[in-house]
C-alpha cells in the first residue's frame, strides 16, 4: 500500500539509470520514469485517449485537452522518436447524446406545430419556473452534501461542485427575468422570440411529456454523426493530428457485450431486470483496487453520478456499482443482447474497444481531468475484471490528465454555458495562435482563459516573427557577400554559439521533465535573445566601421542558419510551425517550379512591372522629387503589403524587406490609417473649437452697447471729441479725482470692446467670415464621423 492507502503502483524495469524522460502520472499523483511496457530500450508504445461524446459543438475547453495531447504526442514521436499506436474513441452513444437530440427534435416538432401564441408564452413560463425550482432543490441537495462532507479533498471537489451549481441557478434566474422582460413589451412577442431566451427549458420541458415517445435510432445517429464531423473539421483547423485508430461505440457492440459477459462470468458484474452492474464489492475481494484515478472520490454517491442518469436505482447491490449495460427505455435507441434490449453504459465502451484494439496493458491513457472519477476508474476496474484471469492488475501504466481551462473562475462547460466554441475562438485566433497560448502553461494544471493569457501569447508569437524576420534579413545579407567575407569565429560568435547550446540542453532537460513545454519557451526565448544581441552588436561595428575603409566581419549565416533551425525544429515538434509528420510524400524537389509558386512570382513581377511603368511615367513628366518619394512610399504601403512583403526604411536611406502574413500587414495598415484619420479629426476638432470659441467671444461683445451707452447710468454729459464723461448721472460738473475716476471707466470699457474693434479693423466683414469658418469646420467633422465607431 502507498501513502495514499491503495495498492501500489508497479514501475516498469528502468535498467540503466540514465536521464529518462518523466511523466507526472495520475495512477502516482507524481512524476515517474516512463517506461515502455514493452522495455526500456523499446521505442514502440500505445497509447488510448478518451475522445469526444458528440452531442455539441467542441469549445476550447476541449480544444485545451485535444492540442495539449497533440502536443505531447508530437513530443514523443518527432523529438524522442517513439513509434505510437494512436487509439481514439467517439462515443456516439450515450446519455448527453440520447437526450440533446431527442430534445431537438421535439423542439423543431414543435416549432412546426406553430402553437397559439397565447398557450406558448404560458408553456414557456411554466417551463423557465419549472427549470429555476428543479435547479434550486439540486444545489440544496448538494449544499446539504458539502457541510456532511468530512474528507477534505472531498469536500474540495463538492464545494466546487457546487460553485458550478450556484452559477447554473443564476443563469436559470436571468431567463426567467429575459423572458418576463420580454413578455412585458409593448408587443407579443414571437415563438421565436421566446425560443431565443427559453429554448433548453421549454425542450426540458418537451422532453419530460414527449421524450418517451422518440425511439427512432436515425435520429440520435444523425445527431452524434453531425457533431462527429465537426468535431475532426475543429481538430484540423487546430493541426492536431488524427489518430491511428478511430473507434466508434456502434461500431463495436458485439465486442462490448463479450466484454461484459465475462466480466459476469469472472464474478464482478450482475444482470438487474435487463440492465447489467459492475460489483465494486466482489471486485474488492478479488484483490484489485477501486479508484485510484482519485480514491478521495469514492463512494460519494454525487460525484459518481457524473453522465449517468438514473444513478441511484433500487437496482444495484451498492450506491458504488454502477452500469455496463442499461436496460431499454422509451425514448432511447436500444439493441438486441443476451440482457434483452438496451444500449452500453458510458464507461465499458472505453475499456472494451481500447483492449480490443491494445489488448491487456496500455502504455498511456489520456484525457480531462473531469474524466478521472468515476470515469477512468471505472475504465480500469472494467479493464480488471475482464483480464482478471489473465493477471491484470494495472491495464494503464500511466494516466495523464489535462488540466481545466477556465473562465471567469469557473471550468469551462456546456452544461455551465460558460463555454467559446472552437469555431468562434478561430475567428478571433490563428490555429498557431491558440496552440501557442496552450503550451504557454503545463499541461496538467489549470489555467485561465483571459486577457492576460492573451496578451502574453501575442507576445510570444511577435518575439518568434520578429526573430525569423531579422535572421532573415541577415542571411540574404551575408549570403550576398559570404564570398568577400571573412569565416573566422570571433568573440561575438563563440557567444552566440554556446547560447545555442544552452538552449538545446535547457530544452531537453524541460522535455524530459514531464514534457514542460512553458519552460522549453523560455529557454527558447534566451536564444532568441542571444541572436538579436549578437546582430546589434555586428550593425554596431558596422556603423563604427563607417567610411574607414575597414570591412568587420559581418554576421557569420552558418551560425545564424544553425540557431533559426533550431528554433524552427522545436515549434515544429510543438506543432507551431508544419513539422514532417504533417505531410505526405516525398514534396517538391529543390528548385522545382509549382504552380503556387509561379503564381507567387507572377505576382510579385506584376507588382514591379506596374512600378516601374509609374516611376517612368513620372520621370517622363517631369515630376518633382516629392512626387517620386510619394510613388515610392505607395509601392511600400499599398502594393507589397498584400503579397506578404513588409517593406522597412532604414536610418542610412536603405530598405529591407520583410516576409509576413498578408492578414497581419493588412491590419496593421488598417491602424495606422485608423490612427491617422483620428489625428485628422482631432486637427479639425480642435480647430472648430477655437473657432467657435472665437465666435461666441466676438458675437457676445457685439452684442454690448457702445461705450457711452454702457457708461450712462453713471454719466449724464460726455465730450464730443474724446468722448470722456464730463457730468455726472445727476448733472454735476466732474473735477479732479472724479473725472480721473470716470476717465478710467471709459478706458476699462473701451478695452472690454477692443478684440472686437481690432478684428473689424483688420476685416469689417470679420464676423461673417468666422461664421463661415465654423460652418465649415462643423461640415467636415461631422463627415469624418467618429473614428472610434468605424
Amino acid at each position: 500500500m502507498d501513502k495514499r492507502g491503495q495498492q501500489r503502483w508497479y514501475c516498469p524495469e528502468l535498467g540503466d539509470k540514465r536521464a529518462v524522460l518523466q511523466f507526472y502520472n495520475s495512477l502516482t499523483d507524481e512524476k515517474v520514469a516512463f517506461i515502455p511496457a514493452a522495455g526500456a530500450g523499446s521505442k514502440q508504445i500505445t497509447w488510448y485517449t478518451c475522445g469526444p461524446t458528440v452531442y455539441d459543438s467542441a469549445h476550447m475547453g476541449h480544444a485545451r485537452n485535444y492540442v495539449t495531447f497533440d502536443v505531447i504526442r508530437r513530443v514523443l514521436e518527432d523529438y524522442f522518436g517513439y513509434s505510437i499506436l494512436y487509439v481514439m474513441n467517439v462515443t456516439d452513444v450515450d446519455d448527453k447524446i440520447i437526450l440533446k437530440a431527442r430534445r431537438n427534435h421535439l423542439l423543431q416538432q414543435y416549432r412546426q406545430q406553430q402553437p397559439d401564441a397565447k398557450q406558448a408564452v404560458q408553456q414557456v413560463e411554466a417551463a423557465v419556473k419549472t427549470a429555476v425550482d428543479k435547479q434550486a432543490k439540486k444545489q440544496q441537495a448538494l449544499q446539504v452534501h458539502v457541510a456532511a462532507a468530512t474528507d477534505s479533498r472531498q469536500r474540495t471537489e463538492l464545494e466546487a461542485a457546487l460553485k458550478n451549481e450556484e452559477h447554473k441557478q443564476r443563469q436559470l434566474q436571468q431567463v426567467q427575468q429575459d423572458l418576463a422582460a420580454l413578455l412585458a413589451g409593448p408587443t407579443h412577442p414571437s415563438i421565436e422570440q421566446m425560443l431565443a431566451v427559453a429554448s433548453d427549458q421549454l425542450a426540458e420541458q418537451l422532453d419530460a411529456q414527449h421524450g418517451s415517445c422518440v425511439s427512432e435510432v436515425s435520429i440520435f445517429r444523425a445527431h452524434a454523426a453531425k457533431y462527429e464531423a465537426e468535431f475532426f473539421e475543429d481538430m484540423d483547423a487546430l493541426g492536431v493530428r488524427r489518430p491511428d485508430v478511430l473507434t466508434r461505440v456502434v461500431e463495436f457492440l458485439p465486442e462490448i457485450m463479450e466484454y461484459v459477459q465475462k466480466i459476469i462470468n469472472n464474478g464482478m458484474a450482475y444482470e438487474s431486470n435487463g440492465s447489467v452492474y459492475f460489483d465494486t464489492a466482489k471486485f474488492r475481494e478479488l484483490g484489485h483496487v477501486y479508484g485510484k484515478c482519485k480514491p478521495s472520490s469514492v463512494g460519494n454517491a454525487t460525484l459518481a453520478a457524473e453522465s449517468e442518469a438514473n444513478f441511484e436505482t433500487s437496482e444495484k447491490r451498492s450506491l458504488q456499482d454502477f452500469a455496463l449495460w442499461k436496460a431499454a427505455k422509451p425514448g432511447e435507441p436500444s439493441w438486441d443482447s443476451p440482457w434483452g434490449k438496451g444500449r452500453p453504459g458510458w464507461h465499458i465502451e472505453c475499456s472494451a474497444m481500447a483492449s480490443k484494439i491494445i489488448g491487456d496493458k496500455l502504455d498511456i491513457h489520456t484525457g480531462g481531468e473531469d474524466l478521472k472519477f468515476p470515469h477512468h476508474d471505472n475504465e480500469l476496474a472494467q479493464a480488471e475484471a475482464y483480464f482478471h484471469h489473465e493477471g491484470c492488475c494495472q491495464w494503464v501504466n500511466y494516466f495523464l490528465h489535462s488540466g481545466h481551462l477556465e473562465i471567469e473562475g469557473l471550468k469551462m462547460s456546456k452544461s455551465l454555458k460558460n463555454f467559446i466554441t472552437i469555431r468562434e475562438a478561430l475567428q478571433q485566433f490563428s490555429s498557431r495562435q491558440l496552440r501557442l497560448m496552450f503550451i504557454m502553461a503545463p499541461w496538467n494544471k489549470t489555467v485561465s482563459y483571459g486577457e492576460t493569457m492573451r496578451a502574453e501569447m501575442r507576445a510570444r508569437e511577435s518575439a518568434f516573427k520578429n526573430f525569423f524576420q531579422n535572421v532573415d534579413v541577415a542571411l540574404r545579407g551575408a549570403d550576398a557577400r559570404q564570398a568577400q567575407t571573412a569565416c573566422k569565429w570571433e568573440a561575438d560568435e563563440l557567444v552566440l554559439s554556446g547560447a545555442v547550446q544552452e538552449a538545446q540542453t535547457k530544452v531537453h532537460e524541460c522535455l524530459l521533465d514531464n514534457i514542460n513545454t512553458a519552460g522549453a519557451l523560455d529557454a527558447l526565448a534566451g536564444l532568441i535573445k542571444a541572436t538579436n544581441l549578437y546582430l546589434a552588436r555586428k550593425q554596431e561595428h558596422a556603423t563604427a566601421a563607417g567610411g574607414s575603409g575597414l570591412q568587420p566581419a559581418g554576421p557569420q549565416p552558418l551560425l545564424l542558419r544553425k540557431a533559426a533551425a533550431y528554433v524552427t525544429r522545436i515549434l515544429s515538434v510543438f506543432g507551431i510551425v508544419q513539422g514532417p509528420g504533417d505531410t505526405l510524400g516525398l514534396g517538391g524537389e529543390a528548385g522545382a517550379g509549382s504552380g503556387a509558386a509561379d503564381a507567387a512570382g507572377a505576382s510579385y513581377l506584376d507588382a514591379f512591372a506596374a512600378f516601374r511603368d509609374e516611376i517612368r511615367g513620372l520621370a517622363k513628366a517631369k515630376a518633382l522629387a516629392g512626387e517620386l518619394l510619394v510613388a515610392c512610399d505607395r509601392v511600400r504601403d499599398d502594393t507589397l503589403p498584400p503579397l506578404g512583403v513588409r517593406l522597412e526604411d532604414k536610418p542610412d536611406g536603405t530598405a529591407i524587406w520583410k516576409l509576413d502574413d498578408p492578414a497581419v500587414l493588412a491590419a496593421e495598415r488598417q491602424e495606422r490609417l485608423a490612427a491617422a484619420a483620428e489625428a485628422a479629426r482631432k486637427k479639425v476638432a480642435n480647430a472648430l473649437d477655437k473657432k467657435a470659441k472665437e465666435l461666441e467671444k466676438l458675437e457676445k461683445l457685439a452684442a454690448l452697447p457702445d461705450e457711452r451707452e454702457a457708461l450712462t447710468d453713471k454719466y449724464s454729459q460726455f465730450d464730443q471729441a474724446t468722448g470722456e464723461p464730463t457730468h455726472g448721472k445727476d448733472g454735476q460738473l466732474l473735477e479732479g479725482k472724479a473725472r480721473d475716476k470716470a476717465r478710467k471707466d471709459l478706458e476699462k470699457a473701451r478695452k472690454v470692446r477692443e478684440p472686437l474693434a481690432k478684428k473689424l479693423a483688420e476685416d469689417p466683414q470679420a464676423l461673417k467670415t468666422l461664421r463661415a469658418e465654423v460652418q465649415q469646420l462643423s461640415q467636415q467633422l461631422a463627415a469624418m464621423g467618429d473614428v472610434s465607431q468605424q
